[in-house]
This record gives structure tokens, C-alpha cells and sequence, in this order.
């Protein structure tokens, strides 16, 4: 649906700033870190959590990008958690028209994100139908890596077919084809949403094997099973892994990582107690 209202760029600098003033760190998994000037989000971050880089988002606000892409609106939009009118206002005033899709991913609770909390020794991440990673906990900071959850590795399903980390996966056939196929369900219950369709495009254009088991309509469900990693420091690890979906509306799944055997159980703890990051597959 269009409108014939042209673009407002004073009106979405002072919108933006807004937005990003009403939250605090906390509310977006974010460390307070040093004093600050200024209530709420930093420019920096409301970049990190859209996953764009600061440069363009100070453009953004300043109204100097042109027309912004409906999908990094609609990543702006969840990284400032913008209620579904709010997210139509800001397509309004950014682009001329409202959104085609209303697929808008929201925010993972309270009460979800004190459970990720606390479990300190169990690996455990939220994602939405489009396998982005909404939340997560430090255990899976440890055994993911630093930038879990941030940037490219934002998504699970694009850290597995595009990046190195797939290397580390000792079972990466078995766990990637239930991620095309779970990807395709997913599909099915929301084929008018733009970004998993964006995202399946982009694997399928630059992953040879996703786009021959996307060809062949694999249909596989990644709820539990095990898998073996090669952690750069805590080695071969057994692992096993639970979906579960939460009892609402809101299409999430937390996904919590647990040791298959006694050795994994102290090789993890080590790690998690130990000093440093280190990355490996989600």
C-alpha cells in the first residue's frame, strides 16, 4: 500500500532520536558500560543491533540515504522494538509508504530473557521464523563467540552456509539440511514476509548446497538431535540440542545447547569459566 506523502526527513531525524532515547541498554541485551550524556541507545548501537554500520544510520537520521531498502527499515525497526503502528510510521516517513508485509518480529519477553539468564551453564539462544537471533545468554557468548547475536552473525542459519564457522561443524551436512528445511516450513507459514525471503534468496545465490536442498524441497525439522563441534579451545565437543517453541503468538523458539557426555560437560564448563571467547558454529 503507498501513500502520496513524500519522505519526511526532519520528521524522521527527530522521530529516530525518540525511539532510541526511550530505551535503555538492558532492554536490548546491551551492557551499560561508561557514564552516559544521554538517556538511552547511542547511534552505535541502534546500528550494531540492525546490523549496519554506524555510518549509514547517522545518515539515516540526518535524512542523506535517499530511500532506505524496506528490509533495513524493518531491521531498524525491531532494533528500536517499534510497535507495529510505530514501524508503519517510520516506512511512512522514511520511504513514502507503508510496509507490504506486517511480519514484524517481537521482542522477546521479560520473563524469557530472565530463563537465558539463568541458565549461566547451558548455551542458550532465542530465534525468530527467520532464524535471527533475538537473545541470548553468556554461556552461548562463550561458546559461539563474542559477536553472536550482532552483525553478520545475526542469523543462524547465514552463520552456518556463509561463514568459516561451518568448518568447525564435524556433522555440518546433517544440521545444515535440517536448517533448509525448517527454513522451508517456515516459508509456508509466512511466504509474504520480505526478509525470510531475502534471506533465502541470498543463501541460495551464494551457498551451493543450500540452494540444491532447497531445489530438491527438503522438509527436514531441526528440533533436537546431537551434533559434534571442533572448538578452537575446548576441542571435540558432543552436543545436544532442544527447540522449543514459546506458547504464544510471537513464533519464537529458545534453542538451549547441552553437553552429550561427561567429558563435553567439563570441557564446556572450563571454557565457560576460563578467559577469552572463542567461536564456533550455532
Amino acid at each position: 500500500m503507498t501513500s502520496s506523502r513524500s519522505p519526511g526527513r526532519p520528521e524522521l531525524g527527530e522521530f529516530l532520536r525518540a525511539m532510541r532515547a526511550r530505551l535503555l541498554p538492558a532492554e536490548v541485551g546491551l551492557p551499560d558500560g561508561s557514564r552516559r550524556r544521554t538517556p538511552g541507545l547511542r547511534r552505535q548501537e541502534v546500528a550494531q543491533l540492525a546490523a549496519v554500520s554506524i555510518d549509514w544510520y547517522i545518515r539515516l537520521e540526518q535524512g542523506r540515504v535517499g530511500t532506505p531498502g524496506a528490509a533495513v527499515l524493518d531491521a531498524v525497526a525491531q532494533a528500536l522494538r517499534l510497535s507495529p503502528s510505530e514501524r508503519r510510521h517510520l516506512h511512512l516517513i522514511a520511504r513514502g509508504e507503508t510496509p507490504v508485509a506486517e511480519h514484524l518480529t517481537t521482542p522477546v519477553g521479560d520473563s524469557l530473557r530472565v530463563l537465558l539468564a539463568g541458565m549461566p551453564m547451558i548455551p542458550a539462544y532465542v530465534i525468530d521464523f527467520r532464524f535471527d537471533v533475538l537473545a541470548h545468554n553468556s554461556a552461548a557468548k562463550a561458546l559461539f563467540g563474542a559477536d553472536f547475536g550482532t552483525g553478520e552473525a545475526s542469523n543462524s542459519a547465514r552463520v552456518l552456509f556463509l561463514s568459516h564457522m561451518r568448518a568447525m561443524q564435524l556433522d555440518w551436512e546433517r544440521v545444515a539440511r535440517e536448517s533448509v528445511g525448517n527454513l522451508r516450513a517456515n516459508l509456508a507459514r509466512h511466504p509474504d514476509d520480505p526478509r525470510l525471503r531475502e534471506l533465502i534468496a541470498e543463501l541460495r545465490g551464494r551457498s551451493v548446497e543450500f540452494a540444491a536442498w532447497w531445489d530438491d524441497h527438503t522438509v527436514r525439522q531441526r528440533a533436537h538431535g546431537r551434533k559434534r563441534v571442533r572448538h578452537p579451545r575446548a576441542g571435540d565437543l558432543a552436543l545436544c540440542y532442544d527447540t522449543l517453541a514459546t506458547l504464544d503468538d510471537s513464533d519464537q523458539c529458545l534453542i538451549a545447547v547441552t553437553p552429550a557426555d561427561q567429558a563435553t560437560e567439563d570441557a564446556l564448563r572450563r571454557l565457560m569459566t576460563g578467559p577469552g571467547l572463542h567461536a564456533i558454529g550455532a
